[in-house]
């Protein structure tokens, strides 16, 4: 393109000039009118034109492009114009849509003086580029801050505007002393609605990410349960935020008896409808925990709600139990990744058995799977956030994450936090990271004496009840637990044994446990019929013995265990010391 100070004297306007007076010429030698206006003037609308020698109302015939001069052509774009000559950027042109924007400009002065708003653009270095290189730069959404500017007329307040730029390197921008001038042509258009919208856009999506985000936060637990026989952590951190956030889900429930529920799940899909859902299954979780079911019907028991929630929600789940007096976690999943356990030497062993579809699949029975976890020993729960890669399979990540899990030591939150840097997850994450960390410590010294166990096979008929009493208040005497404890337990012992003697069937078993913080009675038998607490009345002879458990104990329960038989319990909590 070429361009100098004035219209009249641009490469190639001569030529088309000369045509057009010869043109007009011919024409006046014919009779057929006036001359057209000439490039850069306007005829007047409401002028009468030349009579039509055809007595018809046939529309004026369009100019043109090599009729129409480059200065005509600037001046009629709603785009804003300047063309810039010289290495100080001299003003050599402004349209008249660049003059009604920012107000009259002398000519001839430069940018840095005359174009103020260039300069608050930031565009004089682009223009310095632009002229040494000799090619075209674009930058889009640049924003000219509100500015007070004096005109004939007053003061003028100019509003946030924000502009797409595109500056052009040009020649012949120095008029006739200078035909072969360099200079840049700076073309502006406003983009303020543009970016205004996509500025609520972006508001709008960060209000809609941020009610996720705390209604997920809020279904989550807001302080984790913390068992006598475990030390847990968890971490959540949602996705980056560009990524809506998903369903990631973790809980800590406690059974009672010492025994402890661990669960971590994922809905897939993301924003609230996956939070919404998320906290449902959660809710249903800790309802069907209550009922202190194996694994698998637990996971059973969610597969079928979480179809009735909405059967195209994927949603995968990992539910275990931990017992202490097993020493191992039993574990049921649906379509989760593994856990994962390290030994107190650093071997990682994955529970990758006992693994079913996701839930809502429906037709499919659970199964539920052990793996140990000995005194010493972490396990680990997560979803696929913490391990999944694009381009990469996920068994390389959870390969990564055993490999990080090796040698991470310390409290379950420093684990976290070092999985977490292990496997390269940050601020901006593409996804969402649950991990659930749970430590069996190993117990020695003081802290050893203040765990204890102790149980007594039933055998025989009715003379099991004295014998599990005086086992019972020799065991708590030993124990140096205080005389209204020791008679509490005792009783507690004696009443559950006797409903046992009366209702169980053998084998028959007394268990005593004590922690840091409560003491536990428990009776198993092989009978699965699980009692229930109800009123007497004063005539029956029977009824009585669960509702006195039930009275002086902190809390009491019961379930079915493996074998087929059942196991009945109930708690005190220690006085504090």
């Amino acid at each position: 393109m070429n361009f100098t100070r004035w219209s009249a004297r641009f490469p190639g306007t001569q030529r088309r000039a000369a045509a057009r007076s010869e043109h007009a010429a011919a024409r006046a030698a014919r009779g057929e009118g006036a001359v057209p206006a000439a490039r850069g003037e306007h005829a007047d609308p409401a002028a009468p034109g030349p009579a039509d020698p055809t007595g018809t109302d046939a529309p004026a015939a369009l100019p043109s492009l090599e009729e129409l001069s480059v200065q005509e052509v600037l001046g009629r774009l709603p785009a804003l114009v300047a063309v810039l000559h010289g290495p100080e950027h001299r003003t050599a042109y402004l349209n008249d849509a660049y003059t009604a924007g920012f107000g009259h400009r002398p000519l001839g002065a430069p940018a840095a003086e005359a174009l103020p708003e260039l300069d608050g653009l930031g565009l004089l270095p682009l223009l310095d580029q632009v002229l040494r290189s000799g090619k075209p730069r674009t930058v889009k959404n640049r924003s000219l801050r509100a500015t007070d500017e004096a005109t004939g007329t007053g003061t003028v307040r100019r509003a946030d505007s924000s502009y797409t730029v595109t500056c052009t390197p040009v020649t012949g921008t120095g008029g006739p002393e200078d035909p072969k001038g360099s200079g840049v042509l700076v073309h502006l258009a406003d983009v303020t609605d543009h970016a205004e919208a996509l500025d609520r856009l972006r508001s709008a999506e960060r209000r809609q990410r941020e009610a996720a985000v705390t209604l997920q936060r809020s279904l989550l637990p807001q302080e984790l349960e913390q068992p006598d026989d475990l030390r847990i952590a968890a971490t959540y951190q949602p996705g980056g935020t560009e990524a809506a956030v998903g369903g990631d889900w973790y809980d800590v429930i406690t059974l009672g008896a010492g025994r402890t529920a661990l669960v971590i799940g994922d809905v897939m899909g993301r924003g609230v409808r996956a939070a919404a859902v998320m906290g449902q299954l959660r809710t249903a979780v800790r309802a069907y925990a209550r009922l202190d079911l194996p694994p698998h019907e637990v996971l059973q028991l969610l597969d079928g709600l979480a179809a009735e929630i909405d059967a195209s929600q994927i949603a995968t789940c990992v539910y275990a139990v931990h017992d202490p007096n097993e020493g191992r976690l039993v574990y049921a999943s649906a379509g989760h990744l593994p856990v994962l356990v390290r030994d107190e030497d650093g071997t990682v062993h994955r529970a990758d058995g006992a693994t079913g579809p996701p839930l809502g699949t429906g037709g499919w029975l659970h199964t539920s799977g052990t793996i140990p976890l000995a005194p010493g020993s972490t396990a680990v729960l997560y979803t696929d956030g913490l391990v999944e890669r694009r381009g990469e399979d996920i068994d390389e990540g959870v390969a990564a994450l055993e490999r990080a899990l090796s040698g991470a030591t310390g409290t379950p939150q420093v684990i976290c936090d070092r999985l977490m840097r292990a496997l390269g997850v940050g601020a901006d994450h593409d996804d969402d990271v649950a991990v659930l960390v749970l430590q069996h410590p190993s117990r020695t010294g003081p802290d050893a004496e203040l765990f204890h166990n102790a149980a007594l096979e039933l055998l025989g008929g009715i003379e099991a009840a004295p014998r599990a009493r005086a086992f019972a208040q020799g065991v708590l005497t030993s124990w140096r637990f205080p005389v209204e404890l020791c008679d509490l337990g005792v009783l507690a012992a004696s009443e559950l044994v006797a409903n046992s003697l009366q209702h169980g069937t053998p084998p028959m078993r007394l268990r005593l446990r004590r922690t840091d913080r409560r003491l536990i009675v428990e009776v198993t038998d092989g009978d699965d019929h699980l009692p229930r607490r109800r009123r007497a009345e004063p005539g029956d002879e029977a009824g009585r013995g669960i509702s006195i458990v039930a009275t002086i104990a902190s809390s009491w329960g019961s379930r079915r265990t493996p074998g087929g038989g059942k196991a009945v319990w109930c708690e005190f909590a220690l006085p504090e010391a």
